[in-house]
Formats: structure tokens, C-alpha cells, sequence
């Protein structure tokens, strides 16, 4: 079975340029043509059609990269063993540490994104 490497790079605003996460993920091995990106959405939009390009491309025992934990939000892919890559460090979720990393991890999510919303108010 083939391994493949697929790339999510989100900004939050039009104003934004995603040209420093792209030239991260390609410097970490992934190819342009599999890096999905949204636009000008914030994290906590649930319609987010590059993200959801992104889940449908990986397959079991692939792996996807994100620049930043903040970019992913609270979509943690580890249900369907899909390995996870933040800023070049690989976390498995078939083994005991990488499955308590990606509990973790959609924590912090979703603690962020909690912090967020109080500043605002």
C-alpha cells in the first residue's frame, strides 16, 4: 500500500497570504498538488470546503500535514487511522502515545478556540 503525504493550509482572513504555511508543507515532503487550503474562514466554520478535500483524499495509513494545530481546529482525523503531521512531527494514532496525543490535541482545540471567544467578548 502506497503512503500518502496530503497538505491543509487555512488563513482566517481574505488579507491574509498562505504562501509561508504552502512553502512549510512543501519543505516537509508534501507535494502542491495535495495541499488543500481554505481561504479567509476561521477555525470555527464548520464549511470548510478544503478541509473536507483534504479528510476525503487521506486514507488509512496516510498522513496529513499542518503547518499549526490551530489550523486544523477541532477536526482531529484519528478515527480512521490517519496519521498526523504538526509542523513536522508525526503522531500515529494506532499506537498508546499518538492516541493520547490526538485526545490532547482536540483539547487544546477546542480550549483555544474556547480563550477566543471570551477575548472577543
Amino acid at each position: 500500500m502506497t503512503v500518502t503525504v496530503i497538505g491543509y493550509v487555512r488563513c482566517s482572513t481574505d488579507a491574509q497570504d498562505l504562501t509561508a504555511q504552502k512553502n512549510l508543507l512543501l519543505g516537509l515532503g508534501v507535494s502542491d498538488d495535495r495541499i488543500y487550503l481554505d481561504h479567509g474562514l476561521t477555525g470555527t466554520n464548520r464549511a470548510r470546503p478544503g478541509l473536507d478535500h483534504a479528510l476525503a483524499a487521506v486514507r488509512t495509513g496516510d498522513t496529513l500535514v499542518v503547518p499549526k494545530l490551530d489550523r486544523l481546529a477541532r477536526s482531529v482525523p484519528d478515527a480512521r487511522g490517519v496519521r498526523l503531521s504538526l509542523g513536522g512531527t508525526l503522531y500515529d494514532p494506532t499506537d498508546p502515545m499518538g492516541k493520547m496525543f490526538f485526545n490532547i490535541l482536540a483539547t487544546f482545540a477546542e480550549f483555544e478556540v474556547d480563550l477566543l471567544r471570551m477575548r472577543t467578548r
